[in-house]
């Protein structure tokens, strides 16, 4: 019998040349394909008037709640509603103008993208990518506790940094959001939905249930977006602060509907019979069905907004293996650098001399 010849290992990019089969080469998307997947027609300017009108549905809700107290505490007496006119405003700074300013002010990925603006695109995503590595190592050696990162990816990170090595910033962030990062949302949004659920349990005013709800959803996506270290998109950011707005107007439905005081009713007769038992139960079950959704919609909104992050960091990923050529308008603005360059350079030695 013959002897079998032992199977050679090749390197993988010599597969091709060794007869391997197309197959083991993995396939790189061009630019035109990238774009006719994943790119959508989007309108840019109207997302972000839609930003700006949202933001301001929910300043005006908030706005109004405040306002409500402030009157209430007015009619009690006068120097009671200049305390709460001061607490409010000072309330409305915290609860919306910060969180709303950090969230608006945060990076985001830009890969809505066609041929003529990918090379752009994949430079500012490339200096979005050092920023947010920048951020979480600043955030990590600073604060120390709370665990959010993990210190080896970190410390990869940090070297990464320093050698100005963008591949393993890519591989560091990737391991990161696929880790330590996804558990942390997670945790954000279990916290902050158990929060809304209770808070609607001990508040019997439909107004402060739409109020919490309001200011829990808005902190809760301003955390989300710090620990990823950037934001999503205008058109997405949109339907998260289209989300904040239902769910607010839900929570101020659901105090005004009574709920519990028609689910008392199939309970029978038997609880009213007692004194003061059909009330409590009827209490009991409005306050337990709004915190349960209350607590669900929250939920909803955060995972909606990590799903928006992971696919926005997974799609910049695709754009920045693809090659693309250089544009036109590309082209000029580097030749507009380099111009500008040379006619610093005189004075340089001019100085120097």
């Amino acid at each position: 019998m013959d002897k079998k010849q032992p199977t050679a290992l090749v390197p993988a990019d010599q597969a091709d040349k060794n007869g391997a089969p197309p197959s083991a080469k993995q396939k790189k998307l061009s630019i035109y394909e990238y774009e006719e997947k994943y790119v959508r027609r989007q309108n840019v300017r109207g997302a972000r008037l839609l930003i700006g009108l949202l933001a301001g549905v929910i300043g005006v809700f908030i706005g109004w709640c405040l306002f409500s107290f402030t009157m209430q505490l007015w009619q009690v007496h006068p120097y009671a509603g200049y305390a709460g006119a001061a607490v409010s405003v000072l309330l409305f700074v915290l609860v919306f103008v910060v969180p709303l300013v950090r969230i608006l002010h945060s990076d985001y990925f830009i890969t809505n993208v066609n041929d003529v603006y990918a090379g752009k695109a994949k430079r500012h995503n490339r200096k979005v990518r050092r920023n947010i590595a920048e951020k979480m190592v600043d955030f990590h050696d600073s604060v120390s506790g709370i665990g959010w990162y993990d210190g080896k990816l970190i410390a990869d990170l940090r070297t990464s940094l320093r050698s100005g090595n963008d591949e393993g910033i890519k591989t560091a962030l990737s391991a990161l959001y696929n880790g330590k990062v996804k558990k942390t949302a997670k945790d954000i949004i279990f916290k902050c939905a158990l929060k809304s659920a209770a808070y609607s349990t001990v508040s019997q005013s439909s107004r402060t249930d739409a109020l919490l709800v309001a200011v829990v959803n808005l902190q809760m996506i301003k955390d989300i977006v710090f620990l990823y270290g950037f934001r999503p998109s205008d058109a997405r950011l949109v339907k998260t602060f289209g989300a904040v707005v239902r769910n607010s107007l839900i929570s101020f439905g659901l105090g005004s509907l009574q709920i519990g005081n028609a689910v008392i009713k199939t309970m029978g007769d038997a609880a009213n019979s007692i004194p003061f038992l059909g009330t409590a139960i009827s209490a009991l079950i409005d306050s337990s069905i709004q915190g349960l959704t209350n607590g669900t919609l929250t939920a909803v909104i955060g995972f909606q907004a990590i799903r928006y992050l992971n696919k926005e960091y997974r799609l910049q990923n695709i754009l920045d293996g693809i090659e693309v050529a250089e544009s036109q308008e590309e082209l000029e603005e580097t030749c507009n650098e380099i111009r500008d360059e040379l006619k610093r350079r005189p004075v340089r030695t001019a100085q120097r001399a």
